[in-house]
């Protein structure tokens, strides 16, 4: 047998107008251009793209045996229960942990001192797992209590993923003026970062806006906002600017549309090198995508489980450094052993099984996503400019510029087609196992900085189908 065999030789190459031949006579009556349609922002997305002439993200290494760090959330209130999930994780696969925090216990663990923190982290070893903290106006003490955790070792992989404007952003009000937990969080920051070398200092998170509705550029925007917000806090601390932004992390939501979010992820890459090349800092921006939880169901909640899949192939081939998988129950409580197992093992499958990391960039090259990522980039920027000239990001919050932008993208979204929601709902609901813990607030001390409090309208989270259910 020969070695090539010529199966294609007797077919001539497809053109475009072949394609649209074909797409004409499905369509009948109907324009081509009826298949067009546009992003919440207005972005439009074509029906054929020809191939592009360029990749439009910067290039990036990839690891080919761990292309990206596969992490979980914790959120039980207990601390007990938190050090038991957590460590479960980290012999079931994951590579690396989150704690949310809340003295209240209302929405994250209820810690409130080192003593807590520690508790909650026992038997995990921080040089070789990363630790990073969700704690809001809390971060600077958090912060601290995660230094004492890893008692100075210089290899501690820690992520202390300090967040003022975010929790500004959800609250719509901070205890006290928010430019004094700027400096607060830049001044412990600057302390901790000579004794831990490796450890990243501020997340630079769009979720706010993702989770309130928003669109991709205005979460970009909100990012690389915020980025620049926390490389001058950093700088004026004392730490050099190259520096600054090679301790800042990109905070992304990965959704279940794969390809907007290959496309945002690439598009946030190319804006953070534009923002670092102009601040003299040529770093790479490392990316830490979340799945989102506007995606999620309560109703017919097995259904979250394709979802978060979506999010999680999403966020890998768009080049995420970091990628947390919500749970399919998070719509409706704590997850359950079973609920977490499975939001490790899809992350597990995706990069062992189908080895979506071994290509650095899968989508470089595709005229949709390449075009995708070049307007999501230049309307970001855009965006982030118009951010700049209110006066920054707190100023841009505090004016309602931001909440606009996402109102105006909630107001065009129009009714969605959710599958198990509004297209195929289950004849009967199928229940799923949530845990149940209560509630048990701790001591902790207080966020409140002297001065007035910043205020602002609030980006409150919401989930689209929540109103169809």
């Amino acid at each position: 047998m020969a070695d090539d065999l010529p199966l294609a030789d007797n077919f001539a190459p497809a053109t475009e107008a072949d394609w649209r031949a074909l797409v004409d006579k499905t369509l009948g009556d109907a324009p081509f251009e009826s298949l067009s349609k546009t992003t919440l922002e207005g972005l439009p997305i074509a029906p054929l793209y020809p191939q592009a002439a360029r990749p439009n993200a910067p290039a990036r290494a990839v690891d080919a045996e761990r292309p990206w760090e596969i992490a979980v959330l914790t959120a039980h209130p207990d601390p007990v229960r938190a050090n038991s999930e957590i460590l479960r994780d980290l012999e079931g696969g994951a590579a690396a942990a989150t704690v949310a925090i809340d003295p209240t216990g209302k929405a994250g663990v209820a810690i409130g001192s080192a003593q807590d923190l520690a508790r909650a982290l026992e038997g995990v070893i921080l040089e070789l797992a990363p630790v990073a903290l969700d704690a809001g106006f809390l971060g600077p003490q958090a912060a601290d209590w995660l230094g004492a955790a890893a008692k100075a070792s210089p290899s501690a992989l820690l992520r202390f993923h300090l967040d003022p404007l975010s929790a500004l952003a959800r609250a719509g009000a901070s205890p006290g003026p928010i430019e004094a937990h700027l400096i607060s969080a830049a001044t412990v920051a600057r302390r901790l970062a000579d004794t831990y070398p490796q450890a990243q200092l501020f997340l630079a998170s769009g979720r706010a806006v993702h989770e309130a509705g928003g669109g991709e550029a205005e979460e970009v925007a909100f990012a690389t906002a915020a980025a620049l917000a926390y490389a001058k806090a950093l700088v004026r601390a004392g730490l050099p600017m190259a520096d600054a932004f090679a301790r800042i992390t990109l905070g992304l939501s990965a959704d279940a549309d794969y390809f907007l979010t290959i496309a945002k992820l690439r598009a946030a890459r190319a804006v953070w090198a534009r923002l670092a090349g102009a601040c003299g800092a040529e770093t790479t921006a490392r990316i830490e995508a979340r799945s989102s939880r506007r995606m999620l169901t309560a109703k017919d909640a097995w259904t979250n489980m394709i979802r978060l899949t979506a999010a999680g192939f999403g966020a890998a081939v768009g080049g995420a450094d970091a990628v947390i998988l919500g749970n399919f129950t998070d719509a409706l409580g704590l997850p359950t052993a079973f609920a977490r197992r499975q939001s490790r093992n899809a992350q597990l499958v995706l990069m062992e099984e189908g080895h979506v990391g071994r290509v650095a960039d899968p989508a470089a090259g595709s005229g949709y996503v390449e075009a995708l990522t070049d307007e999501i980039a230049r309307e970001a920027w855009t965006r982030f400019q118009a951010i700049e000239a209110a006066g920054g990001l707190a100023a841009a919050l505090q004016s309602g510029l931001v909440a606009q932008a996402v109102q105006t993208a909630n107001a065009a979204r129009g009714e969605p087609r959710i599958i198990g929601v509004t297209a195929f709902p289950p004849a009967k609901d199928t229940a799923v196992e949530v845990e149940i813990a209560a509630a048990r607030a701790v001591a902790a001390p207080s966020p409140t900085l002297p001065g007035p409090d910043t205020a602002c309208p609030p980006l409150k989270p919401m989930r689209v189908s929540e109103p169809f259910e």
